[in-house]
């Protein structure tokens, strides 16, 4: 039998939060071992609340594929939602508890990690390429494969520490076990001698591009196809794009494109080169421009036949928690309270200090008290409200949290991140989607598809806030970087960044 580890550490950064993401961030939402996981990843739900079945179980079904050979052997797997840069000793204990961990259970023959790919932690650049060589040190010579998110951020530090690296290829993401299975499937080939995988990379000085970025849509669509008929083709294992979290604090930010072959350099340096051209070419394709809060609460209102069928879901684009905005955004509550009368509205915030005044007093007291912006002061401010406590709940991932009455409004105030992307944030805590005329959401892409049997108009807004597009251009560059700056051609940052060429780029800023 050839032994297999497998384990997890995921969360996607935002370089532009105030509040770092701690332990207890992990510990809350999902934190498994050993035995534990192994069941998760079997019988399932593997991520309580958001997955039955994710990355692990599809590689769990690969391995089951190959039962007579390979015993899979379960580390442990760690989430947490989207916010911002792990603090030191988060990442320092979850990377110490992973090597512990994987030394216990004795010798295996290679390693299946799942990353996300655009992980930040305080003081430790490229945090995900050292949990890679911390692996490393324990595994040897024995294969190690990764599987990213779709926005992960390669490297050329964390292309060198893997044997292949796959990722998603849905967004909204939705085959998150088909990419868990891909990986297992490379690995326990490459472990029985079958495959010798082979690695090809590109990175673009670029971070945004695609337009909506959606893989069934245009302009992303035909780079999607492409990956898949060459993988249909035989010679290609994987084709990955990774379209990249433009909020991540890495200087060598950008899409990137990679292949895993079967021991063919040239298909793959061929095949990542195509796709890097390909995403080069969309990149003038830009994200759309939202309207103001005022602006999308006209345009709800006026559609009154749509209301009546179900709702109008509103995204805050400017707090998108599940891109580690903070949450705590007012702006469009504000707007919601003054401009959206009549109109029954729920909406979500999160602010801890608001839960500690709420918690002790019980359902149906009315009371004075501000609540957000307390988070991230320097975006938004506390809005004072009086309303009436409706419910209270202590809710796994949410933490505590309070439904208040406020005139039109019944705003839901969460202890923990207010990542409000299925309609279970509402439901779970007894307001109905069908009666509401607004609902307010904290994504970009997943709730499309969960909010469908009742959504029938979506409107996203900009406000003030970290998951604005242009706010990622303070961020500090390893050079030029499109579309904040004018970049004519990617091939010589590529060369750089992947240490083929001795060039040194003078570093840019953001513009003054």
């Amino acid at each position: 039998m050839k032994r297999i580890a497998f384990a997890r550490i995921a969360q996607e950064t935002n370089a532009l939060s105030p509040v770092p993401t701690v332990l207890s961030d992990f510990e809350n939402s999902h934190y498994l071992e050993g035995d534990a996981l192994m069941a998760a990843a079997t019988k399932g739900p593997e991520v309580a609340g958001f997955f039955k079945r994710a990355e692990l179980g599809g590689f769990i079904q690969a391995a089951t594929a190959h039962r007579n050979v390979i015993e899979p052997v379960p580390i442990l797997s760690a989430w947490a939602s989207s916010g911002g840069p792990l603090s030191k000793d988060c990442f320092e204990t979850l990377e110490e508890r992973l090597v512990e961990q994987l030394r216990a259970a004795g010798p295996v023959d290679g390693m299946y990690l799942c990353l996300h790919g655009a992980m930040g932690a305080l003081g430790i650049p490229d945090p995900e390429s050292r949990l890679m060589r911390s692996v490393r040190r324990v595994l040897g010579g024995a294969p190690l494969v990764i599987s990213h998110d779709l926005h992960g951020n390669l490297t050329a530090a964390r292309v060198g520490a893997a044997d292949a690296i796959v990722a998603y290829q849905t967004n909204p993401h939705r085959d998150h076990a088909k990419i868990g299975k891909k990986a297992g499937t490379i690995l326990i080939g490459t472990v029985l001698g079958e495959i010798k995988p082979t690695m090809a990379w590109r990175t673009l000085p670029m971070i945004l591009g695609g337009g909506k970025t959606i893989d069934f849509l245009a302009p992303m669509r035909a780079v999607f196809r492409r990956m898949h008929k060459l993988e249909g083709r035989g010679d290609v294992l994987a084709a990955s794009t990774l379209m990249v979290h433009p909020w991540n604090d890495d200087p060598a930010l950008g899409w990137s494109t990679v292949t895993v072959t079967n021991n063919d350099h040239a298909t793959a340096e061929r095949v990542a080169e195509e796709l890097a051209e390909m995403c080069w070419e969309r990149r003038h394709d830009q994200p759309p421009v939202f309207p103001s809060a005022s602006e999308g609460i006209a345009r709800a209102r006026n559609a009154t036949v749509r209301r009546k069928l179900g709702c109008v879901t509103m995204s805050d684009a400017s707090d998108v928690v599940t891109a580690g905005a903070p949450g705590d955004s007012t702006h469009l509550l504000r707007a919601l309270l003054a401009e959206a009368t009549g109109l029954l509205t729920y909406a979500a915030v999160r602010d801890p200090h608001a839960i500690e005044t709420l918690w002790p007093r019980a359902a149906g007291e009315t009371l004075a008290l501000s609540i957000g912006g307390t988070l991230d002061p320097a975006r938004s401010t506390p809005l004072p409200v009086k309303g009436t406590i409706v419910s209270k709940h202590d809710r796994h991932g949410f933490g505590r949290t309070v439904v208040l009455s406020v005139d039109h409004m019944r705003i839901v105030i969460t202890e923990g991140p207010s990542m409000v992307m299925r309609p279970s944030f509402y439901s779970e805590v007894g307001l109905s989607l069908w009666k509401a005329d607004i609902v307010m959401v904290k994504n970009f892409f997943p709730f499309l598809m969960f909010f469908l049997p009742y959504n029938r108009k979506t409107i996203f807004v900009r406000t003030h806030g970290t998951t604005d597009f242009d706010a990622a251009f303070q961020l500090r560059f390893d050079g030029p970087m499109h579309p904040r700056d004018a970049v004519d051609d990617w091939h010589e940052r590529d060369r750089m960044r992947r240490g083929l060429a001795g060039v040194r780029v003078p570093q840019h800023t953001a513009h003054a």
